[in-house]
Parts: structure tokens; sequence; C-alpha cells
């Protein structure tokens, strides 16, 4: 992406960028609570503007409660939810898609203040419009995730459209981090090194795999097929990664095989990233990759242990909310600093983003 904007307005712009990324992250860790909760399901219904209220009285929360009793998750899981329970669960997914209106206010807030003051110019416009849609696409993906949840026999919201709504909000997350980075980072700043370029791409793209399987493990509560480790329910390589048929079945649906994925992509994280900090180790004189260059390594074995703990203790409802809320945001940090990584380090020097 390249951008031509005054440095006198890049500033400004940079910081309301990274509001929203903080505030994409908290959205993102309330739709882990959401989910840890099984709050999900509790608004069957999609009222953008209307929807923004709670219930306020007794009638309107019966109201709530009584299409919520419709759903198969309530008839074969929580039909001896009482009133005050419902209101728990409602809370959570109510809060997330406030959190995710409040997002948009603030986006659009943002974009107009900047666009009536001649803050950016004229071809910053598309990739705001295009953040806008990123932004959109999200609640969408959303809504089409709980609908999910809401046909006969499903109990919860399906695994791959859990997913599909999880990466759409990383995506919307980077998008808004590099967005900022942009405006931030002077080329004189950057530093060039195409093989460590090259090792922090493929560290990303196992990321991007990697996530996709967190939040398979989550939409399918698979940590609770196997909550052991070293061994999976005794064994290295468990018997069952084959039973379904057709064999594709098994990357997508087999509990123990998504398991055995999520974890073998672990372990090759951390292969890489230390083979990736012991590059950066012969590297000097760039102050910018000197001060985060132990990051990665920091957020990976903190994002494993927590990993483990979170199997370990899964069969443990109470535990597992934290833990994998835990475990949720060590992934985005180091997600974070992934992009941070992508952005600092060039196969080249030129990076003609940001003119004076």
């Amino acid at each position: 992406m390249q951008y031509s904007l005054d440095r006198s307005s890049s500033k400004p712009i940079a910081i309301w960028l990274l509001i929203g990324v903080a505030m994409i992250m908290i959205q993102v860790l309330l739709g882990g609570i959401t989910r840890l909760t099984e709050s999900g399901l509790s608004i069957t219904e999609w009222k953008p503007i209307t929807g923004s209220l709670p219930p306020v009285n007794t009638v309107e929360w019966q109201t709530e409660f009584d299409k919520y009793k419709n759903t198969d998750q309530f008839r074969y899981i929580h039909a001896d939810f009482t009133l005050s329970d419902f209101k728990f669960i409602f809370f959570w997914e109510w809060f997330h898609r406030l959190w995710a209106r409040l997002l948009g206010v603030v986006f659009l807030t943002g974009f107009v203040y900047f666009l009536v003051r001649k803050k950016f110019k004229q071809e910053m416009i598309i990739p705001m419009i295009i953040l806008f849609l990123l932004g959109a696409m999200q609640g969408l993906v959303g809504w089409i995730m709980v609908k999910s949840g809401l046909v006969p026999e499903k109990m919860f919201v399906g695994h791959i459209q859990l997913a599909t709504h999880f990466i759409a909000a990383l995506v919307l997350l980077c998008y808004t981090f590099w967005f900022a980075l942009i405006l931030l980072i002077p080329k004189e700043k950057l530093v060039v090194n195409s093989s460590l370029k090259t090792i922090t791409i493929t560290i990303l793209f196992v990321l991007f795999i990697q996530l996709i399987y967190g939040a398979f493990m989550s939409g399918l509560k698979a940590a609770t097929a196997a909550p052991t480790w070293p061994d999976i329910n005794g064994m290295m390589i468990p018997r069952h990664v084959n039973n379904l048929s057709p064999w594709w079945k098994n990357f997508v649906e087999n509990k123990i095989t998504i398991q055995l994925i999520h974890r073998s992509l672990a372990y090759l994280l951390i292969l890489l990233v230390f083979i990736w900090t012991i590059k950066t180790r012969k590297l000097s004189g760039n102050y910018l990759l000197n001060k985060s260059k132990w990051f990665p390594l920091i957020f990976i074995l903190i994002q494993v242990v927590l990993g483990i703990f979170t199997v370990i203790r899964s069969p443990f409802p109470d535990n597992l909310v934290w833990l994998g809320l835990a475990h949720q945001f060590t992934a985005m940090l180091f997600l974070i600093t992934m992009i941070w990584m992508i952005f600092l380090i060039r196969s080249h020097v030129k990076f003609n983003t940001v003119s004076s």
C-alpha cells in the first residue's frame, strides 16, 4: 500500500488507528468470553439499531428468554436455566455486539473529522473505505456464525463459521495496525535483510494456519477430547486421527486430529522463532529491531505454556474460560508482534509510502 500523506497529519491519524487496534483486540477478547461462556446464542435476532439497548423490564427480559428457549442449546444443555442465568449469558453477547457498534462509531467519527479537517489527501479515501468494508464484513460474518447455531440439532455455532469470524477480526486488526505503522515509521528506520524477511513471512504463514486451528479447537471444544500433555491420551501419535470418511474431514471435524495439528504447529512455531531470534542477534545498528527482537520468542513461549494448561484444565469449565482467554490474548500479541516485524524488515530498500 502506498499513500501520500502530509507528515503533519500522520501522527493524529495513526493514534486514531491505534485506538482502533486496541478496541479490536478488546472485541476479540469479548468474543472469546462469549464463546467460552456459551453466550453466543442468547440473542436470537440481529437488530443493528434497536438491539443497542438491553431489555429494561421483566416483560422484555422474559420475551428474550422465551426466544432463547426455542433453541436446541436451551433444550438439550441449558434447560435448567433460570432468568438470572439467562441474563448472565445475554450480557456477554449484548456487550460483544455493543462494543462492535462502538468500534464502528469511533472509526466513522474519526474518518469524518479528518476528512472535514482535510488531514489526509484524496488517495487515502479508498484505503479507509476498505477499512470500513472489513468492519462491515466482520459484523455480517458474525451474524452468519450466530445463525449457524440457531438451526435444529445444533447446540453451538458452527466451528468453521467461528473460525471465519475470528480470522476476519484478525485481518481487520492487522490491516488497521499496518495502516498506523505506515504513518508512523519512516523508511530510514527499516531493516533490509532478505533472508530474515523470508523466515518472518514463513512464521506469519504458519501462525495464520495455527490461528485457524485454534478457532477449530475452541469451536469443537477439542481440548476436552485429550486433556493430557505431552501425550495425547497416552499416545504421541493417536490412533484415531483418520477415523472419519472421507479422509479430508479429519482435518476439519476430527477433534483428535485437530488437536494434534494444533500442537504440532505450536512446536513448529517455537522452532522457527528460535531460528529467527538467532538470526536477529547477528544484526545490530537498528534501534527498533534491537528493542523488539525478543518479543516473538517471549510471546510464543508464554503462548505454548498457556496452551498446555488450557488443554490440561479443559475438563474444568471455570478454569477454561480464563486460561482460554489468556491463551487468545497472547496469540493476538504474538500476531501483532509478527506484523510489526514484517513491516520493519524489508527485502529491498525502496519504500515510498509517505511523502515529506
